[in-house]
């Protein structure tokens, strides 16, 4: 497996707002990256950048290929979700389905209406009379259909009840990735992408915080669950952050060995979201 995304000192800037801010990160082919941020942290625009769909600074390359040069040629391997994702309304299913075999050279139809057997949504249906949750699931058909070797995921469940999301995610997985394909995931709902993830990547306003696979994630933090009296001694360790819990305080450390804080309680690797609160609001939470 190669890199398929190398950016080196990734810029993009609207006036005096530096939204990316000199990124440098490459995905590999066959990852499933969890980009998780603040709201404002620049992951959308980072997103479009990839994309060809705005101006920026550095260099940037996407299977091979400069996103403002070639975007034509890109969007031909890589497939987008957004929240705000808009499908011509006015349209019947059956119809957007043709329509997208017309104008896409790696669409296949057939598994297109192969996914959507397994929904609710009717083909003779206007794409209108949908609720939000069979638009997604539309959405889903047509991207899976398409022989795509990037998959781009912004928020796109946000909105969706539970059960909607989870069902998501399991044919995301189920019937879309391989080997030879990779996504980005960009999310307010961690702990429910988590357990897909092969890597994460943490930007904080334009800038990147942290960038690990979910394997080092466990060898490199973990997160101590101090009670009593052990917990003004797990204060006086250095520690990336700390939160209340029931009689005590979880503690998060970075590069700390296990053995020398096991005997002040309870260890465990650190969920990614609780993670990501020790990684940008540090010591505010103790």
């Amino acid at each position: 497996m190669g890199a398929i995304v190398k950016a080196r000192g990734l810029t993009r800037s609207f006036g005096d707002l530096t939204a990316v801010d000199q990124l440098d990160f490459e995905v590999q082919s066959g990852s499933i990256i969890g980009l998780i941020g603040p709201n404002g942290a620049g992951k959308t625009t980072m997103l479009r950048a990839l994309l060809g769909l705005t101006e920026y600074r550095g260099e940037l390359n996407v299977l091979d290929m400069d996103p403002r040069r070639d975007r034509a040629q890109l969007m031909e391997q890589v497939c987008f979700i957004a929240d705000t994702a808009v499908l011509p309304r006015w349209m019947r299913v059956q119809q957007l389905l043709e329509y997208v075999s017309g104008v896409h050279p790696r669409f296949d139809r057939e598994r297109a209406q192969e996914f959507l057997r397994s929904t609710q949504i009717n083909p003779k249906s206007r794409i209108q009379a949908l609720s939000k949750g069979m638009m997604v699931q539309l959405h889903l058909a047509l991207v899976m259909a398409i022989d795509a070797r990037l998959l781009i995921l912004d928020e796109p469940t946000l909105g969706l009840d539970i059960i909607f999301r989870k069902h998501f995610f399991e044919q995301l997985l189920s019937d879309y990735f391989d080997d030879e394909r990779t996504i980005i995931i960009s999310t307010h709902q961690v702990e429910e992408v988590q357990n897909i993830l092969t890597h994460v990547m943490f930007l904080d306003r334009g800038k990147l915080v942290l960038t690990q696979s979910m394997d080092t994630i466990e060898e490199e933090f973990v997160e101590l669950h101090a009670v009593g009296e052990a917990v003004k001694r797990a204060q006086g360790i250095p520690h990336l952050g700390s939160r209340s819990i029931l009689g005590g305080r979880a503690f998060i450390y970075q590069g700390v060995d296990r053995q020398a804080l096991a005997s002040l309680g309870q260890l465990a690797t650190p969920s990614v979201s609780d993670l990501f609160v020790a990684k940008i609001g540090g010591q505010s939470n103790d």
